[in-house]
């Protein structure tokens, strides 16, 4: 129990407590008028500093720890573990507590500061769950579990809000904070409240990733696991093609350079084929010219001469026998010619049919080595779509996986939450006991109360543990 509440400032008054029912008032004179509120007396802040004192989170600026409580000190005097101690916490460095007594035998050993034992808020908060609450040093290791600061604030209650519903200290509090902190308080497994709400969680992933895709913010997660095998074989065959070029892709160190000589190779055969077709075709006229030529008709030739006679007197003209070896000896020197060059034609032609073979066979061999073989560059240039497809198959078996893990997982959470929740009506029979004694002694204190008996419901349903009250003439305005 808590018997003093302290500070170090003289204008502090010290409140007192004894034993029992204690009540804390702002008092009214004979000459208070209704204009004089009973507000900022200092009620609320008193429970404020209970709570400073027992481990509360502070925040700057709020609260306590403000600039005009600088320096100030605020000390409870309270048994833990049934020994008296007295513990301070300071506004200015509110990360420590300082605590006067016998903390020998406590689980956690404290360090000392000016001869004083010093705990930081954490393990402070941890003593007093295992003093007050039984609760474990460690923790239990889960996500969702009771501590000293989730059950704390039902005893110690801030606010009219805090009185509006017995099983909650504030608005809005969360459902799982309500159901795992009320069910340890009751002795009820509040495991299955914890285990629930991780259930929850995880729904609540697979619902938010299912809209996220929607949305197109989780890109691929599209089609169904039928089309997404259908495009991974594809894949898998088309890597397999590629591996193989790739094996037997091999690289010739001059590949470029055989690839440039292969090149002028063929050029200089088109220019010795262009060279042998258009002597070729001279050749053919050459011959048809050398068949076709003809010594001229003398008689022609003859009258001729007689008509040049008459028609130019006095011109003279040579012997006809001398006309006759003219033309003779042009007729056999154009034969000549024509023979000489159609002779010289084909030996040309010959020469560069020859060159044209011996080319055409070097570039046989140069290009069966371009059949056989690869650039660096072009085999990079493989390896590199052959990484592409890899990389389209991983992102496409990572899209299966996660549509199966999505399929299986909504399953998995629907068969887990069934099975928890006969779990959690087993364990609720079990403990038929200590609730059957939970509801006895509530019975009990609102008969008292109320001079009429009421009732504490407990349920398990499929969202975890229900608890309510009910209590007879709650209608009326005077019991609520």
């Amino acid at each position: 129990m808590i018997k003093r509440i302290f500070a170090n400032q003289r204008t502090f008054k010290d409140v007192m407590l004894s034993k029992g029912f204690n009540i804390i008032w702002a008092d009214r004179t004979k000459e208070s008028t209704k204009k004089d509120s009973r507000n900022g007396l200092g009620k609320t802040t008193l429970i404020e500093i209970i709570h400073f004192c027992l481990g509360s989170k502070t925040q700057r600026n709020k609260g306590l720890v403000v600039t005009a409580l600088a320096g100030w000190e605020f000390s409870l005097e309270l048994e833990v573990g049934q020994k008296q101690i007295i513990v301070t916490r300071s506004v200015d460095a509110p990360g420590d507590v300082l605590v006067e007594g016998d903390v020998s035998d406590w689980p956690i050993r404290p360090k000392r500061l000016s001869g004083a034992n010093k705990y930081g808020i954490k393990d402070w908060n941890a003593l007093l769950g295992y003093h007050y609450f039984g609760l474990p040093i460690d923790g239990n290791d889960k996500k969702y579990e009771p501590s000293f600061r989730s059950l704390i604030p039902f005893f110690i209650r801030r606010q009219k809000d805090a009185f509006s519903t017995p099983f909650e200290h504030h608005r809005k509090q969360r459902e799982w904070d309500k159901q795992i902190n009320n069910a340890y308080m009751l002795g009820l497994a509040w495991e299955a409240a914890a285990e629930l709400q991780e259930l929850k969680d995880r729904k609540k992933g697979l619902d938010d990733f299912k809209k996220a895709a929607k949305a197109g913010i989780v890109r691929g997660f599209v089609g169904t696991v039928g089309d997404l095998e259908a495009r991974k074989f594809r894949l898998k065959l088309q890597i397999d093609q590629e591996s193989s070029q790739l094996q037997s892709f091999r690289v010739h160190p001059q590949y470029e350079q055989i690839q440039t000589a292969a090149n002028q190779f063929t050029e200089e055969i088109h220019a010795a084929v262009d060279i042998n077709t258009t002597d070729k075709r001279l050749l053919g006229l050459y011959g048809k010219n050398l068949m076709e030529e003809q010594p001229p008709v003398f008689d022609t030739i003859e009258n001729l001469y007689k008509e040049a006679g008459v028609t130019l007197p006095g011109v003279t003209l040579r012997r006809l026998d001398d006309v006759r070896n003219f033309h003779a000896t042009i007729l056999d020197n154009r034969r000549v010619f024509l023979q000489s060059e159609m002779e010289r034609l084909k030996r040309e032609i010959t020469k560069r049919d020859e060159y044209i073979r011996s080319k055409t066979e070097e570039r046989a061999s140069i290009m069966e080595v371009l059949r056989s073989h690869g650039a660096l560059d072009e085999y990079t240039v493989l390896q590199k779509n052959h990484m592409d497809t890899v990389n389209q198959l991983n992102a496409i078996s990572t899209m299966i996986d996660n549509l199966r893990a999505f399929e299986t997982g909504l399953s998995e959470v629907k068969i887990d939450r069934e099975v928890l929740q006969q779990q959690a009506r087993r364990d609720y029979d079990e403990r038929n006991i200590i609730r059957e004694r939970a509801i006895t002694l509530f019975n009990t204190y609102s008969e008292h109360l109320y001079s009429a008996p009421g009732k504490l419901l407990i349920d398990v349903g499929p969202t975890g543990f229900k608890f309510d009250i009910e209590i007879e003439r709650s209608g009326s305005t005077g019991i609520s």
